[in-house]
């Protein structure tokens, strides 16, 4: 069947606590109040560690929006604050793929319900709006908590891509791919609503 390219635009996604909004520059200043915390970016291969890093780290965001591979957006705790920054990435239009990544909330809002509305919230769009029939995440194969984390959203493990990335302090990197299709979307939401729904 022949399907048209998918249309990925800056979209607000609201959630009952976390509303994910288009990244811009104006969330620098809050970013860099919760961000600057260098157990955050431990298995990020470029990390982030002061303001100015801050800096480059949207402005890449934004230049891969700009080109069509990436849709940043801000997390923002609806109580409170900006508590971190995620994305759509690796967009691939054709192909109706997209993976979620650059992935990060603050340690005052790590293990709560938060960051499990936000891939929710991403999921949902990307499969009931956007039309995707895969969506991707990946994970340094040392991060055990993330790769649990994925896990627990009802992904399934892919397999390792060895030797796949030298991060900034130079250690070659093994990535974990994961991924949920569109078959199995309905599945995955019904278990993440009831993990909302409980907390």
């Amino acid at each position: 069947m022949h399907r048209d390219e998918m249309k990925v635009e800056p979209v607000v996604l609201e959630g009952a606590q976390v509303r994910l909004e288009p990244l811009s520059l104006g969330h620098l200043a809050g970013l860099c109040e919760v961000g600057l915390d260098e157990a955050l970016w431990r298995w990020i291969p470029v990390p982030v560690r002061t303001a100015a890093e801050m800096t480059a780290y949207l402005e890449k965001a934004l230049k891969e929006q700009a080109s069509g591979v990436s849709l940043p957006f801000a997390l923002v705790e609806k109580a409170s604050r900006t508590i971190g920054s995620t994305r759509y990435m690796n967009i691939e239009k054709e192909h109706h793929r997209v993976e979620i990544g650059a992935t990060w909330v603050a340690r005052a809002w790590q293990r709560t319900a938060v960051n499990t509305e936000a891939k929710y919230l991403l999921l949902r769009h990307a499969f009931e709006t956007l039309g995707c029939i895969r969506v991707e995440l990946k994970t340094d194969s040392l991060n055990t908590q993330s790769r649990a984390a994925i896990l627990r959203i009802g992904a399934r493990e892919e397999g390792i891509f060895r030797n796949h990335m030298i991060t900034a302090s130079g250690r070659i990197r093994h990535t974990v791919y994961f991924s949920i299709v569109d078959s199995e979307w309905s599945e995955v939401k019904a278990r993440l609503e009831r993990r909302l729904n409980n907390r």
